[in-house]
């Protein structure tokens, strides 16, 4: 008989504190399955990820009400899924998307009070993240099973598992909103309408027209440096977060930075949320060097500094932690346990992916969201501003039916986690009405 577990035993789901773990290293393109071995797991050639069936989230780390459960052959993934409001049958449905870094667990504050609202409201780790499995885990893998159709593919396929035609909204935060743009585009008919946070949709781009008799005229003149370049070139070089991402090195600095994992995941998440005073965003007069480099290092960062450095200084004190509600420690231990586990890569990857998927986007060329809408996002949340015209060309023309764009004060990055009750509240109201 297998003794107490641990705490960490509870949150990896482990049938036992003596199961034996496995890890999968991937080497010079073969894959072989050994004994835990950590250190020598982890030379540069070699990327340890955890396989096999991961078991559910303990009781003991979710808010009541909430179970932990997996949802098998959704697009190839055995999809892991937090569910609230399961107990009485029929009711309408709420998907909620995640963002990076993030994870179900992420939702956990404002499901209680949907499900309390009379909603079915389900909540997966989406492709990359947490229990969810399934999905390619490498750096040099396939890169194009992350684009934005496939990922907005496993969210359909999970509302159609769960029995559902259609669904009374499908909200989503950080990379989740361009995944709940997607489906609201796409696929109208299933998602009724649309909550986006602290990402603003800026619309589906357009296809050249009417060119038949006037071809579109090519070279001129050249078009000058490449953002990235031009921000290299700055007094103080800069660069940005997502070409950042983008690199073989950036995992490796999330996954093992200096300062631990929980530190660096404390002081990353601190450093984009209200509690940091530096956080007092505004719109932004164009997407030049100079002016990008306006924002906080966490989004244009130094150029020779990894992400483990730059918000190493902004580590809270322990009072600050200690006095921390949205995320306590007990809380951030699920984040640490997920990604000690699975690394970072599956996220990364969807900033890789953009380019596999544009041509099947252009599908959707002039197209508009036109169900009702709504945007969420916290009052000293960069997010909303990053990108300079997309928050006033959401509500002025990508969006049709958009009922309010809402800055909550009180918040920065992580909103449904900093303000969870006006963030319910205003889910709640929207959904009502919508």
């Amino acid at each position: 008989m297998p003794g107490p577990l641990s705490r960490r035993d509870l949150l990896r789901g482990l049938p036992g504190a003596g199961a034996a773990a496995f890890l999968v290293h991937q080497r010079l393109g073969a894959t072989t399955i050994e004994g835990s071995d950590v250190d020598s797991a982890r030379r540069s050639d070699e990327r340890p990820q955890v396989v096999g069936r991961p078991g559910p989230l303990s009781s003991d780390v979710l808010p009541p009400g909430i179970r932990s459960r997996f949802v098998e052959n959704i697009n190839g993934l055995r999809m892991h899924v937090l569910e609230a409001g399961f107990e009485t049958p029929g009711r309408p449905a709420v998907l909620l998307l995640h963002g990076f870094p993030e994870l179900a667990f992420s939702w956990r504050r404002v499901m209680g009070p949907l499900a309390d609202s009379g909603y079915h409201v389900i909540v997966p780790d989406q492709r990359g993240y947490g229990r969810t499995t399934g999905w390619d885990p490498r750096y040099d893998g396939d890169v194009a099973s992350y684009r934005r159709l496939n990922i907005a593919r496993d969210a359909l396929g999970l509302v159609y598992a769960f029995g559902y035609r259609s669904v009374a909204g499908v909200v989503g935060h950080d990379w989740g909103s361009p995944i709940a743009s997607t489906l609201a585009v796409a696929r109208p008919d299933v998602f009724r309408s649309v909550v986006l946070m602290s990402a603003p949709f800026g619309g589906t781009g357009s296809l050249p027209f009417d060119t038949a008799d006037d071809p579109p005229r090519s070279g001129g003149e050249p078009s000058g440096p490449n953002l990235a370049e031009a921000l290299a070139a700055l007094p103080r070089p800069r660069k940005h977060y997502t070409d950042n991402l983008q690199t073989r090195e950036a995992a490796e600095d999330f996954w093992h930075p200096p300062q631990g994992l929980k530190d660096f995941l404390r002081a990353y998440h601190h450093f984009k949320s209200a509690d940091w005073p530096g956080n007092r965003p505004y719109r932004l007069a164009s997407r030049s060097a100079e002016v990008m480099a306006q924002m906080p290092e966490y989004y244009i960062l130094d150029l020779h500094k990894t992400v483990s450095e730059t918000v190493a200084p902004h580590m809270p004190t322990p009072e600050q932690i200690a006095a921390n509600t949205w995320l306590p420690d007990r809380d951030l231990d699920v984040y640490v346990e997920e990604f000690d586990r699975t690394g970072f890569q599956g996220g990364m990857n969807w900033y890789r992916a953009g380019g596999y998927g544009a041509p099947e986007r252009d599908m959707y060329a002039g197209l508009t969201i036109d169900q009702p809408s709504a945007y969420i996002a916290g009052a000293a949340d960069w997010g909303s501003y990053q990108n300079p015209g997309v928050l006033d060309r959401m509500q002025d023309s990508a969006c049709t039916d958009m009922r309010g764009v809402h800055m909550i004060d009180g918040a920065g990055h992580w909103v449904q986690q900093e303000q969870a009750d006006e963030t319910a509240r205003l889910l709640v109201e929207f959904l009502r009405e919508a």
